[in-house]
């Protein structure tokens, strides 16, 4: 911060007598007056445009100035800098005079919107990954970084790839959970992205053995290695996934139990993919319930309340939400257990809604399979260049919802603000 100041020399100082101690502290307040108080010349108001907030209400306070700061928007005015103030430098000030400073806060919402292309009712990528093969691209038979025909499987460099690609194309991960109650804080500009395990392979939290204070080594090469890779990589990145287990967990009994509480203790969440991985378009009623308690009650003994009330569906079945089933795949009993589901997952082929969209369905949602299939029958490459004008593009706001058109949003959401613009 600079100031013209009235300048002391010390020279000018006439130290009279034997009292050095008097003299010593002479020359100190010589200095602070050379070095620290802004008192300006001929009292006469300077240049704010240079400070920050901070620095302004210290000038003010120094020179006996009642000070207003009043922000607002401006399309031309970084954030934090003076638009204007009420005393023009050079202006002579007294004590008591009214400093009123206008602030910026940058750019008004609407223009950021506009250069943004927020559209909050845009479609968001919920990502199926199964097992996760140390190999490279080269050493598998199939398509790209597919490990099996069918793409179910991929490899470790693929998924590494994944990852960079959704990150430079702008994609942030979110939870599920807050996927499906809408509880979406992506940043201004960026768009929201799930990512979903399924079947617990050891391949997604691969254990190396403890280290000598007990603590799981992870290896770097399954799953949870390169999530928690690309979580030092990129800080902004939002790292995490939903693993949906069977009754095997993740096939390390050793481990298993240290496994779920290091996942939920560390940004990840697990969800119900029911006991022995049924086929609910080919069981009764009876089966389907204690399918889906046994894995919610053994949840709860491992990691109560801290796991979500979601399944994912094997085999994507029931195909249609009004099977037979699938009331008690929602709500059900099984020897005394109790349960409610809050969502389900299908093996899908594409993106789904917004939440906040009318037509977006939480007990029923589609998601993409991540595999290569040279841009053909909806592979991460198709996939993401449809999301290129259709994707969800946040306003980095949680409690807002920004939009183009209200025709499509969902009317009974009554916990946010709704702009269109």
């Amino acid at each position: 911060m600079i100031f013209e100041l009235n300048r002391v020399a010390i020279s000018d100082i006439i130290i009279v007598g034997d009292n050095m101690k008097k003299a010593f502290y002479i020359i100190i307040i010589v200095f602070l007056l050379n070095g620290c108080l802004p008192i300006n010349k001929n009292n006469e108001m300077i240049d704010l445009s240079n400070m920050n907030i901070e620095e302004i209400k210290e000038y003010a306070t120094l020179n006996n100035l009642k000070l207003e700061i009043e922000p607002t928007y401006h399309d031309s005015i970084l954030k934090d800098k003076v638009i204007n103030q009420s005393i023009e430098s050079g202006t002579v000030i007294k004590e008591n005079d009214s400093l009123k400073v206008v602030i910026s806060l940058g750019k008004t919402p609407i223009t950021l919107y506009k250069e943004y292309k927020v559209n909050e009712l845009g479609n968001v990528p919920i990502m199926m990954y199964h097992g996760i093969i140390d190999k490279k691209n080269v050493d598998t038979s199939y398509t790209g970084g597919n490990v099996d025909r069918d793409g179910y499987n991929r490899t470790s460099e693929a998924f590494r790839n994944d990852l960079e690609m959704y990150y430079q194309k702008g994609y942030r991960m979110i939870r599920l959970i807050d996927y499906m109650n809408g509880n979406i804080d992506t940043e201004l500009g960026k768009s929201p992205i799930v990512l979903t395990f399924d079947d617990g392979n050891v391949n997604n939290f691969k254990v190396n053995g403890l280290d000598d204070e007990g603590n799981l080594i992870i290896d770097p090469n399954c799953a949870v290695g390169i999530l928690e890779e690309y979580k030092k990589k990129y800080k902004d990145f939002n790292v995490t996934a939903t693993f949906f287990l069977n009754s095997g967990l993740f096939g390390q009994s050793k481990y298993n139990n240290q496994i779920l509480k290091w996942l939920v203790e560390n940004g990840y969440d697990i969800g119900n993919h029911t006991k022995n991985h049924v086929d609910f378009s080919n069981v009764d009623e009876v089966r389907t319930q204690a399918e889906i308690a046994y894995m919610y009650k053994t949840l709860d003994e491992i990691i109560p309340d801290k796991y979500i009330k979601v399944i994912a569906l094997p085999f994507g079945s029931p195909y249609k939400s009004d099977h037979p089933n699938f009331s008690y795949i929602l709500k059900g009993s099984s020897e005394g257990y109790n349960y409610e589901t809050e969502g389900t997952l299908r093996v899908g082929w594409t993106y789904d809604y917004s939440p906040f969209h009318k037509s977006f369905n939480k007990t029923f949602v589609k998601r993409i399979r991540a595999y290569d299939n040279d841009g053909a029958e909806h592979d991460i490459q198709m996939t993401f260049n449809n999301l290129e004008k259709s994707r969800y593009i946040s306003d980095g706001d949680k409690n807002t919802i920004v939009v183009l058109d209200e025709a499509n949003i969902n009317v009974n959401i009554k916990d946010k603000k709704i702009i269109k613009y």
